[in-house]
């Protein structure tokens, strides 16, 4: 089950949900619109010929930052990590879903390839996977609608949110755009290697 605009108002009175901050008109039937933010990660192509997921990337990566006067363009075949402007959260019984916006799409922009996903009890600015699968670049511009929420309310609250220590969550309360840490999988945990978000 969806929340609709009613329930979503409702949970974030109860403080359920979390819009840090509630644009006017973002507000959707069953959703809520997000904005982008000013930060983006972006791969130095020219320094490097692979990636090694067992190997940190953080250094594979610029961060570039946009404002008013400053645009990010996506040239066709880019890939750029980037974040909402406004921080999201969910209680530890709802998770979040982000989506594209249609009209982006027709253009060509896809927001995320897997990182669609508000788990319970997360608080933070969602990670932007954009990619220009368009033949022309694309001009993104700071605050604009770059993404819509929806939230559906779990059978029972989570046993373990998101955060707690014993899950090994590598991206809790992110507030900048964040490299892979799939390396980190790779760590041996009681002779085990370990898998998680």
């Amino acid at each position: 089950m969806i929340l609709s605009d009613r329930d979503i108002k409702k949970a974030i009175k109860e403080g359920r949900i979390v819009i840090d901050p509630m644009f006017p008109h973002a507000l959707q039937p069953a959703s809520v619109d997000l904005h982008l933010g000013a930060d983006f990660l972006v791969f130095h192509t020219e320094r490097h010929v692979y990636i090694d997921p067992k190997e940190p990337v953080d250094e594979m990566m610029e961060r570039v930052s946009i404002d008013g006067t400053r645009q990010f363009i996506l040239h066709p075949g880019e890939f750029a990590l980037g974040m909402t402007y406004e921080v999201t959260g969910v209680a530890d019984d709802i998770v979040g879903r982000l989506e594209g916006k249609s009209s982006l799409g027709r253009i060509g922009l896809l927001i995320h390839a897997t990182a669609g996903y508000l788990d319970p009890g997360n608080k933070l600015k969602m990670t932007l996977e954009l990619h220009n699968v368009s033949p022309l670049p694309i001009k993104l511009y700071y605050k604009m609608p770059i993404a819509q929420m929806s939230f559906t309310p779990l059978s029972s609250p989570a046993e373990h949110p998101y955060g707690k220590s014993a899950l090994g969550s590598k991206y809790y309360g992110a507030m900048k755009p964040q490299a892979s840490q799939y390396w980190k999988n790779f760590k041996k945990n009681n002779g085990w290697m370990r898998f998680g978000k």
